[in-house]
């Protein structure tokens, strides 16, 4: 889908009339109110999902400046940015919110405690205080995870996989999230059975970022790990693809869009898949369920793609067993 068009979808309606829905009573104009922690409108990865999110909503009978109006903020990675946002979409009236990422939920949860939220992509939200557990979220709040911590090993398995020499990787962390810690965690604690020394690196801006792997990088036993470079701004996620290409780094991420805008190898969910799932919840809250009764959902299915353009600029020859088990090989 072209930006243009993406835009007319996703705005708006300049015109609003109610109309009889199977999903609605005549005459009642529903509002869902969206919050981006951390992508931009135009961000490719915030089409990907923002799309998915409102394909879903129209095959269950909601479309919008039809039966129901979207009201959309966008982060950017700021949480002063994103508490200003929340504010403003709670004076809007909202019958549900949308969640985009932890950062969203955490912002829209210090906004309302009445307003239903229905989060997507975030890591650990029992960990994170924003519910009290997955079974029974409690409160206001549930919705779709994007990861779990068991599985986050895997990506220094791939990393291993994919260059068997690294014995140093560095691992993006930002020390203000709950989940990132635990994440990195996670991944130490894996680290010595593969025999690799694994470094956090503070990820809270762009500066931090390049200076933090420039001090890291030695020479050829190096690696790179960025768990989470799918929440991030484009500008950051370009920012570490270019900063893997110049230091020749062998780099795992947790987002298709980080392999297909450059990154060597990524593994984790469609993220695109938890929008489309967070549909049904807000369906199901706007004809009147409560967050608190629908249990928070894990993945069940995780994607590995490979970049082979990127293995060949930075000299890596992908083992065979390694492409016949990748989901999508870009060439």
């Amino acid at each position: 889908m072209r930006r243009r068009e993406f835009i007319a979808l996703l705005g708006s309606a300049a015109a609003a009339w109610p109309l009889s829905s199977p999903a609605q009573q005549p005459g009642r104009m529903r509002r869902i109110g969206v919050l981006a922690s951390a992508l931009a409108a135009d961000d490719p990865e915030w089409q990907t999902r923002g799309t998915a999110f409102v394909q879903a909503l129209q095959h269950l009978g909601w479309t919008d400046g039809r039966n129901v109006r979207l009201d959309y903020r966008f982060g950017l990675g700021d949480p002063d940015r994103q508490r200003k946002s929340a504010t403003e979409l709670i004076a809007l009236g909202p019958d549900v919110l949308l969640a985009g990422g932890g950062g969203a939920v955490a912002a829209l949860q210090q906004a309302t405690r009445t307003v239903p939220i229905v989060f997507a992509n975030v890591v650990d939200p029992v960990g994170g205080g924003i519910v009290a557990s997955l079974a029974r979220p409690g409160g206001n709040t549930t919705g779709f995870m994007n990861v779990e911590f068991g599985l986050s090993g895997k990506l220094l398995e791939l990393l291993k996989e994919i260059a068997p020499r690294v014995a140093r990787a560095a691992v993006f962390r930002n020390p203000t999230v709950t989940a990132s810690v635990a994440q990195f965690a996670v991944i130490q604690a894996a680290a010595a059975s593969f025999g690799v020394e694994v470094t956090p690196i503070d990820s809270r801006d762009a500066g931090e970022i390049e200076r933090g792997l420039t001090a890291f990088v030695r020479g050829p036993t190096d690696g790179l790990i960025a768990p989470g470079v799918g929440g991030t701004t484009q500008s950051l996620r370009n920012l570490i693809i270019a900063l893997a290409a110049r230091h020749r780094l062998p780099a795992v991420y947790n987002s298709r869009g980080a392999a297909t805008e450059g990154g060597l190898i990524s593994y984790g969910i469609d993220q695109a898949e938890p929008y489309r799932l967070a549909a049904s919840y807000v369906d199901r809250i706007l004809k009147g369920g409560k967050p608190a009764d629908l249990p928070v959902q894990a993945p069940t299915k995780y994607q590995l793609v490979i970049n082979l353009k990127t293995a060949k600029a930075i000299g890596l020859d992908i083992p065979a067993t390694l492409r016949a088990r990748a989901d999508e090989v870009i060439e």
